[in-house]
């Protein structure tokens, strides 16, 4: 049984800042764990090829409590809580726990246990999110709300990216100026064989603060209205009461075709960024930096670790670069949006493919010129904007609103399949078309973007040109 919403009057800006906040800390989560995993788990012992199947954990937990909270969140009301700022909470404690004990990991599976508790728990906190812009805006903001929301993750993946090199300036800061000062603030970039830098254990106890404290701002700074017709609402949730695997199922039978042509975008672009996330501290550390994680057993393993770590410092920086670029473009979006109707579909065609040059130029950088990486990774976040905004924006005009929730923890299997498939094999055995080099994964993350760029063309938006 359906029912009906409260009609959504035009909110303020501030009021889809607030609303949107959350997702500071969340991408904080997001880009620790993106940026940094992959040293951990080389730290720990992992060989190169051994590191996406570690990452399995991520999409895995995605594929399963996606779709549970989405279908939950839309089955539930509070009278102070409301529908979906109840799984924001919950999520925000988990991860926050999660994320502060990571780096004390001293194995490589007690690692991928704590990825895989994080990514579950911040998946608790983002599928609401997604689906709170389409309960709170009409369609003629929801391309602003979903921008909103890009331009916020931006910033998280900016400055969470350059959080270990900063503690490590940080911590030699305080050590050359205060001689006095607690050995807990002394951050520094090195550790013996085996052990994770303090550096990264500061960056994610940063983090873990960062995601709970933004979370709990849009919690108590946003509203949510009640279904207009409760005793219906009430008599949904009834009726539908352990039939939720029978209601879920019937719905992945009925996807609009919007979400079907959508998913086939979704599926090459995640692939693209989860083979950057998983390989990209690996890839580039060799390729770029010439500094790749040593043998234990090599005699100047003190030396090249360093160097190693001086290299992965870089390389979160640099990843932070397209968390940059995508908080400009999302600004530039924002404005736009608020003023006139755009095309979508054209906007991320675009988007994608400057994305897959951005990574295909990195074949062209070596030592000296390590400082291009930065405008690589400029170009790859004009596609992290956009795959942040876009589709949501397509998607949301063509789903029915009493199953906000449900469509878009759905969607996300077009998001973790291709991670799935990445992480069992898929990067390993691609990466081989574009040589034996370090940078052949690189290569595939730009041509898997190059053909995401193709098939949006194949994208009905319904809709159009619409704000």
């Amino acid at each position: 049984m359906s029912h009906t919403f409260t009609p959504k009057r035009r909110l303020s800006f501030w009021e889809v800042w607030n609303m949107s906040f959350g997702f500071l800390g969340i991408q904080f989560g997001f880009a620790l764990q993106g940026g940094n995993m992959s040293r951990i788990f080389q730290t720990l012992g992992a060989e190169p090829d051994d590191v996406p199947m570690l990452w399995i954990a991520a999409p895995l937990t995605g594929l399963i409590v996606q779709p549970i909270i989405g279908y939950l969140s839309d089955r539930t009301w509070h009278p102070r809580w409301g529908r979906r700022r109840p799984y924001f909470l919950l999520g925000a404690i988990l991860s926050s726990l999660a994320l502060f004990f990571v780096p004390y990991s001293s194995a490589l599976w007690m690692a991928a246990g704590f990825l895989w508790i994080l990514d579950a728990s911040i998946n608790i906190s983002m599928e609401p999110f997604r689906a709170l812009v389409a309960d709170k805006l009409n369609e003629e903001q929801r391309s602003y709300g979903f921008v909103m929301q890009t331009l916020i993750i931006g910033v998280g993946t900016w400055v969470a990216s350059n959080l270990p090199l900063a503690m490590t300036r940080l911590g030699a800061w305080v050590k050359a100026n205060w001689p006095d000062a607690p050995a807990f603030l002394a951050f520094s970039n090195e550790a013996p064989a085996g052990q994770i830098p303090p550096s990264v254990y500061a960056a994610f106890a940063v983090g873990a603060g960062v995601f709970l404290l933004s979370i709990l701002y849009t919690v108590f700074t946003t509203s949510e209205e009640p279904p207009a017709d409760l005793a219906a609402f009430e008599e949904m949730k009834r009726t539908s009461r352990g039939r939720g695997l029978e209601t879920l199922l019937a719905d992945v039978r009925s996807m609009p075709r919007i979400m079907l042509s959508l998913g086939a975008v979704q599926f090459f672009s995640w692939f693209a960024f989860f083979t950057m996330w998983a390989k990209a501290t690996p890839a580039l550390t060799a390729h770029v930096f010439h500094s790749p994680m040593p043998s234990k057993d090599n005699p100047a393993f003190d030396v090249l670790n360093g160097q190693y770590n001086d290299a992965a410092d870089a390389v979160s920086a640099a990843m932070g670069t397209y968390g940059l670029s995508s908080m400009v473009f999302a600004l530039l979006l924002t404005f736009v949006t608020a003023r006139m109707p755009i095309n979508r579909k054209a906007v991320h065609g675009v988007s994608l493919a400057l994305g897959g040059a951005g990574f295909l130029t990195m074949f062209a950088w070596g030592p000296e010129s390590a400082g291009a990486l930065n405008a690589s990774f400029a170009l790859i976040g004009l596609a992290w904007g956009s795959i942040l905004s876009m589709p949501y924006a397509m998607l949301s005009g063509g789903i029915p609103e009493e199953k906000m929730g449900t469509y878009m923890g759905l969607f996300n299997m077009f998001i973790v399949i291709p991670q799935i498939v990445a992480a069992l094999g898929g990067i390993n055995l691609l990466q081989r078309l574009f040589g034996t080099g370090d940078i052949a994964p690189m290569l595939l993350a730009g041509a898997s973007l190059l053909v995401a760029a193709v098939l949006t063309a194949r994208v009905k938006d319904g809709l159009g040109a619409v704000k």
